[in-house]
């Protein structure tokens, strides 16, 4: 969506920020960002007004010849017997991992925290761990050293929001970039969205 919108916006600079949800959040309410896109954890920010954007859910990612990817249905006991990699506990989703294994009694062993899901693939494939990832960051063209296991039946469904700070004006290619990341929004329901008249919106 990032080449497509460049494509429709060539003249529009596009300067993609990291940080964690807070971070993204303080960004957006200081005029330092436009949108800040995260989980859940944007979704009552004071000063925030956000939108579910997407959905997406887990999934396990291990070299070619690992043993869980014999599992036929892959359990967190077996995922747990494994040093793992995964998100910091600010990113992706990261407390519902934690709230899985809490509510088994397992204590997983995290080797690693990072909060880009390429550094974690790339600690997998030099066969520091099992990694945990959110399911669009695994690409089988791309990761081809990477063999992806799902586990949303483990761990749940994820809810990506899109944020923009509460009175602000919105210029046509911001709605443009939300429309790019949610296709079923439109610039009328986001603009109902905004101003208070649809207080709801479903994926």
């Amino acid at each position: 969506m990032v080449q497509a919108f460049a494509l429709r916006y060539p003249k529009v600079r596009l300067s993609l920020l990291q940080g964690n949800p807070k971070q993204i959040a303080e960004m957006v309410v200081k005029d330092q960002a436009d949108i800040a896109v995260a989980t859940e954890a944007i979704a009552n920010m004071d000063g925030l007004i956000s939108i579910p954007c997407y959905q997406w859910e887990h999934v396990v990612v291990v070299p070619p010849e690992h043993p869980l990817i014999r599992s036929k249905a892959i359990t967190l006991e077996e995922i747990a017997a494994y040093p793992l990699i995964t998100y910091d506990s600010a990113f992706s989703g990261r407390a519902k991992i934690d709230h899985a294994f809490s509510l088994r009694s397992l204590k997983p062993d995290i080797l690693l925290e990072a909060i880009d899901a390429d550094v974690i693939k790339t600690y997998v494939e030099l066969g520091m761990g099992v990694g945990i990832i959110a399911g669009m960051a695994y690409d089988a063209e791309r990761d081809k050293g990477l063999r992806s296991i799902p586990v949303g039946h483990l761990f749940g469904t994820n809810v990506s929001r899109v944020a923009v700070k509460q009175g602000a004006y919105l210029r046509s290619y911001v709605y443009a970039f939300i429309e790019l990341l949610t296709p079923t929004l439109n610039r009328k329901l986001i603009d109902q969205v905004l101003s208070g008249e649809k207080e709801m919106y479903e994926l």
